[in-house]
């Protein structure tokens, strides 16, 4: 489960570094455009990193930045298996690290080894 958040953390990080790279060496529509861009995504590809190591330690706060990822991955890998050619497998493995993903986190065993407690209930008077 770490691992797969670090694995689109990694991603992330790896597309946003090629975009600035593109825009500052390449010859981009908007040079801005493509340089921010690729800051927004290394900024993105932060938040799974740091989860996937709060998930290794055990961190119980680790889980929420993870499930935020995967929901929002969700849209991304939605609109990449509606795309054409060389995007659908793409697509496809993104929809499949997502859902792992996302079993593994809400997983009673994950919740436990986190140290999550469910809702306390409250003594009825």
């Amino acid at each position: 489960m770490a691992g797969l958040n670090a694995l689109e953390g990694a991603a992330l990080v790896v597309g946003g570094i090629y975009m600035v790279v593109m825009g500052l060496l390449g010859r981009p529509d908007s040079p801005q455009q493509a340089e921010m861009g690729g800051l927004t995504l290394v900024a993105l590809g932060l938040i799974p990193l740091f989860a996937a190591r709060g998930l290794l330690l055990r961190r119980s706060w680790s889980r929420g930045p993870a499930l935020i990822t995967q929901l929002m991955a969700l849209p991304v890998a939605w609109t990449l298996l509606r795309a054409q050619g060389a995007l659908i497998p793409a697509g496809i493995v993104l929809a499949a690290v997502v859902v792992t993903a996302l079993v593994l986190l809400l997983n009673p065993a994950t919740t436990q080894a986190l140290g999550i407690r469910g809702p306390r209930t409250t003594p009825e008077a």
